[in-house]
């Protein structure tokens, strides 16, 4: 793209002062973002890369038995078959046992601290849109000192994609109930049991008006594989809640919904455009019981029509949030997979834009230097 440009100083203020020929500088740089958003697009061929290309020279050290070994094994087999670039990848994290996964990818990382890897995060994908940004957080991380972060990089789209690993406990400072610990929770904080009422991270991030929301569990990585494909290729910010097993502080905190034999009768698989059923001969569905409240009904008692379709393209998220909260723990039949995934403007791109239109208004890039010493300043001595 070629712009013939022409400067000029303004005296007074030592600023850069300058005008566009035949396009103006929004479009100009609408046209060089949409150059660089479509740049992987454009490439003749992906990278052929494999899981020991992803994987660093670091040793994991997570306890033995750790569901996070599970998830990171997920990881580095998928990114091959992205066909995403190692070199455009960045893994951001906070403060936790999860927080330990950027050294574990052979990409760029950040290991930074409690609860503002979002923030972090949100920086880097404005500032380069041409990066995959993935943020790693525990539940304690992201939905305690971290929740503000979470919610606002949620609400504004900014192009994350964000894995939650939900075991609900402080696994890294020893075995203390967290946000999503269940009520009762006897912990070494809590010994008579907690009593504050646990987070629900889906419900959570679908009020803050998340574009893609899903859940996966450390016990399946196909299932886990293709959320993480999902979360990849959507446009804007993509959460994904992992339910993870601390075997060391936590135990089977949802093996009676994720074992082997549990899962036909306890996992609802939702899948876009079929109707909500599950059980061993999937004898069981959801209906919807009103325009916000849904629950689980026998099919021979309710007819097949009455089982919901599930739409995860429902702009609406009012039907998400009632499958949300159709289980009060994972002790009970528990929806999985993809409940939201809408489009809406991403903000790095509007904010690019929106830039763009105020240097065009005013025929002026801007000077920040100048800027800077536009007025009195100050030495310190």
């Amino acid at each position: 793209m070629t712009t013939e440009t022409s400067t000029e100083t303004n005296g007074s203020t030592g600023m850069a002062t300058g005008t566009t020929g035949s396009t103006g500088i929004a479009d100009t740089v609408t046209g060089l973002l949409g150059e660089v958003l479509s740049s992987r697009k454009e490439a003749a061929e992906p990278p052929v890369t494999t899981k020991a290309d992803w994987t660093s020279d670091q040793e994991p050290r997570w306890c033995p038995g750790c569901g996070d070994y599970s998830v990171l094994t997920a990881i580095q087999l998928l990114m091959p078959e992205l066909g995403a670039r190692m070199e455009n990848t960045v893994f951001v994290s906070g403060i936790g046992c999860a927080a330990r996964f950027p050294y574990y990818m052979n990409t760029y990382g950040m290991h930074t601290i409690h609860g503002r890897a979002p923030a972090i995060a949100s920086g880097l994908a404005m500032a380069r849109p041409d990066l995959d940004v993935w943020v790693i957080g525990g539940d304690g991380d992201l939905l305690s000192i971290g929740g503000n972060h979470l919610i606002h990089a949620l609400r504004r789209n900014i192009n994350l994609k964000i894995l939650l690993f939900n075991n609900q406990i402080y696994g890294l400072t020893k075995g203390q109930y967290s946000p999503t610990s269940e009520v009762g929770k006897v912990t070494k904080s809590s010994p008579l049991g907690s009593l504050a009422e646990p987070f629900n991270a889906i419900s959570l991030a679908l009020s803050a008006e998340a574009t893609f929301v899903a859940r996966t569990h450390d016990m399946d990585r196909a299932h886990m594989q293709e959320m993480f494909r999902r979360a990849y290729e959507h446009h804007g910010v993509a959460f994904v809640e992992i339910y993870q097993n601390c075997n060391v502080f936590n135990d089977g905190a949802f093996e009676l919904i994720t074992k082997k034999d549990k899962r036909p009768s306890m996992l609802i698989n939702l899948k876009h455009g079929e109707p909500i059923r599950f059980g061993e001969n999937m004898e069981n569905g959801v209906v919807l019981e009103s325009h916000d409240i849904v629950k689980i009904a026998k099919v021979a008692d309710v007819g097949e029509s009455a089982v919901l379709v599930h739409d995860e393209k429902q702009v609406n998220p009012s039907l998400a949030l009632a499958l949300s909260r159709l289980a009060s723990g994972p002790f009970m039949p528990t929806p999985i997979g993809v409940f939201r995934a809408v489009d809406r403007q991403e903000y790095a791109e509007e904010l690019s834009r929106q830039i763009a239109y105020s240097q065009d208004l005013k025929k002026n890039p801007g000077d920040l230097e100048a800027l800077l010493y536009s007025r009195a300043t100050w030495e310190v001595t």
